[in-house]
């Protein structure tokens, strides 16, 4: 054996010692994170207006979809996110989502591999990934690490020397340093309905039984080197079965997290699959609903105060201790999206009480924002709606006060606005979008409209009868 080869040996040795050792303290997934809140970057999924008061209690944002998903959605996402003071995963469907503003606002870049589907969902993706990472992305970020006087000042034999002699080389090692220190997700999809089984060609005779589980848990720990084993269930509780599986995937890894993603809503299921087995439960369409149930809170709170347009809005209306009397009397706080999402934090003891908290001042800040914009599109900046952090509405909600958040939210509805009225009927150039990548990261004009989009607090949502659409209906007070 060669002397290199010894060395390379011994290298790998140690590193298998280390793991032993040392344990959890090797894997970069953090041991204490027991709840994730998953993102999806799609445009129709909508996050709730106060949304880091949502996910401070949440150990981390996974932000991850289908594959429809395009680059430009994953900025914005990012980009949206922004003022959530929560470590964010990158989860890329695809490679184009892998950019150096993605991957910078990233803690964590997770590379998803099914232990259970076709050979193309556990080699095939990861190949085309890691050829998105050779072929293209790397290869962009060494470009611009020349200055562009010396790309032009060179001549062209000399740039041809070097990308063969020193470009070459140096992004072989880039991309396996970023697939090295990229975490694995292995996945084994359990609910052959999902679009993940469809996306990962997982028939029904594909789900595996517990003892078939443990077997793939222990070869990705021991052998692809998993720093996570997810059993998804992809919106759908998997109750006895899913427990069932938790603790064989549990028996089966001292290494690899466990986590558990679909169905979870509540605070049962939730302790259901931490008690057996994951390190961590998964939740997404729970907080998306979120987002969905605001608009129609505040619609029904509107119509209740015979509010139809901005221009109507009062002070009174938008005191908190009317808000809170009206969640009281019209709805049930224990049922709203609001408190199930809530109540899958471990570390939240009263999630109906944060959820009446939250829901006020919700419907506290949609009134001032609306009345805010109503003052500044007719020029005349009164007494009306008063500032939510002035009147007790955030007390309890924003650690630090709630005020920069909410003049954030300001301009962000401010500049899409605008941009609304600037836009007029103009469609977006699909051929153009890998430019708006860096764009939306970086523009503050564009992290606006980022943010102002992925909240719905647009007018293509507006909770007022007078603006609404005619397909938005107020739903019936229960």
């Amino acid at each position: 054996m060669s002397l290199r080869r010894s060395l390379y040996t011994a290298v790998e040795a140690a590193g298998v010692v280390g793991r032993q050792l040392f344990g959890d303290a090797t894997n970069p997934v953090p041991a204490d994170w027991t709840h994730v809140t998953k993102v999806d970057p799609e445009p129709d999924k909508r996050l709730p207006l106060l949304f880091p008061a949502y996910l401070a209690a949440t150990d981390a944002v996974s932000v991850g979809g289908s594959r429809g998903v395009t680059a430009a959605d994953t900025a914005a996402t990012f980009a949206a996110l922004d003022p959530a003071d929560t470590p964010a995963i990158l989860e890329p469907s695809a490679a184009e989502h892998i950019t150096p503003e993605t991957r910078s606002a990233a803690r964590l870049l997770a590379l998803p591999e099914v232990l259970n589907g076709s050979d193309e969902s556990l080699v095939g993706t990861l190949g085309e990934g890691v050829a998105g990472l050779h072929d293209e992305i790397v290869p962009g970020v060494l470009r611009d690490a020349v200055p562009s006087w010396a790309r032009r000042l060179a001549p062209a034999r000399l740039r041809r020397w070097a990308a063969s002699t020193v470009g070459d080389p140096l992004a072989d090692v880039l991309v396996s340093w970023l697939v090295t220190r990229a975490v694995s997700e292995a996945y084994v999809v359990q609910n052959p309905d999902s679009a993940a089984a469809r996306e990962a060609n997982v028939a029904p005779e594909d789900v595996l039984s517990p003892a078939a589980a443990r077997e793939r848990a222990l070869a990705a720990e021991h052998r692809l080197g998993s720093e996570i084993v997810y059993l998804e269930y992809s919106g759908t509780f998997g109750d006895e079965a899913a427990t069932e599986t938790l603790a064989a995937l549990q028996e089966a890894t001292q290494w690899a997290r466990v986590w558990y993603g679909g169905g979870v809503r509540s605070a049962a299921a939730a302790d259901a699959v931490l008690s057996a087995g994951a390190d961590a439960v998964v939740v997404g369409d729970a907080f998306h609903d979120v987002a969905d149930e605001e608009a129609e809170l505040v619609a029904r709170y509107l119509a209740d105060r015979g509010v139809t347009t901005p221009a109507n809005l009062s002070a009174a209306d938008a005191e908190p201790a009317t808000i809170a009397a009206w969640l009281d009397d019209a709805v049930d706080l224990a049922e709203t999206a609001a408190a199930g999402y809530l109540s899958t934090q471990p570390t939240v003891d009263d999630h109906v009480g944060l959820a009446r908290r939250y829901l006020t001042a919700t419907v506290a800040t949609w009134l001032w924002l609306a009345s805010d914009r109503a003052a500044a599109d007719a020029d005349d900046r009164t007494d009306g709606v008063q500032p939510p952090w002035t009147t007790g509405a955030y007390d309890g909600v924003f650690a630090a006060g709630g005020e920069a958040f909410a003049e954030t939210l300001r301009t962000a509805v401010a500049t899409a606005a605008d941009h609304e009225a600037s836009s007029g009927d103009e469609t977006t150039d699909e051929s153009a979008e890998p430019a708006s990548i860096a764009r939306v990261a970086a523009d503050p004009t564009e992290r606006a409209t980022a943010l102002a989009a992925s909240l719905g607090v647009t007018a293509a949502r507006s909770p007022f009868p007078a603006e609404r659409s005619d397909d938005e209906a107020v739903p019936p007070r229960q």
